[in-house]
């Protein structure tokens, strides 16, 4: 059973907090990010610390998914966080458009033109195959890398199209020839 709800999450300087209702707002150096905060947990500050605690032992569920919601907060607000995704295959390639349109050649007959939502940068490299999407919210970064995979998931017989950087994959063996 997991104990992550009972972990002290460490507060560095110049981050406040505000709860309002089921809704608590993590402010710093980076902006604002807010983080749902189910009913019967509370957060308290000891000594420099975020404390999340639970009322009784009904919310037991709640306790550690409200803890890595505030933590998730906590760590965008401060260095942010970041998904990198790589590009595979011939002629395969991304690039940014004024500020905030990234246009991908996948293999399609047509160039897609992928908007970014606000609070999303996404850098790329001078090879055109390596993307970093960067944000302050967790979960709005992990959509829209997600997004970015969906346009041409991975081929399993051939593995090309896009994929996180890392990401394992399976080579499935083609047909063979007939004899």
């Amino acid at each position: 059973m997991s104990r992550i709800g009972k972990k002290p999450i460490a507060l560095p300087a110049g981050v406040k907090y505000t709860v309002t209702g089921n809704t608590a707002l993590v402010e710093g150096p980076k902006g604002k990010v807010t983080a749902l905060i189910p009913a019967g947990i509370s957060l308290t500050t000891k000594d420099g610390q975020l404390l999340v605690e639970r009322e009784n032992d009904s919310q037991a569920a709640f306790h550690g998914l409200a803890r890595a919601l505030v933590f998730n907060a906590v760590t965008g607000v401060t260095t942010g966080w970041t998904k990198d995704i790589d590009i595979v295959g011939i002629g395969y390639r991304a690039e940014l458009k004024g500020k905030n349109m990234v246009v991908f050649t996948l293999g399609y007959s047509h160039p897609i033109e992928f908007p970014l939502p606000t609070g999303i940068e996404v850098t790329i490299d001078p090879k055109q195959t390596h993307l970093v999407v960067a944000g302050i919210d967790r979960q709005r970064v992990g959509q829209v890398a997600a997004d970015m995979r969906s346009l041409r998931k991975p081929d399993p017989y051939k593995n090309k199209g896009v994929r996180y950087t890392g990401e394992k994959l399976k080579k499935k063996v083609g047909k063979t020839g007939a004899k």
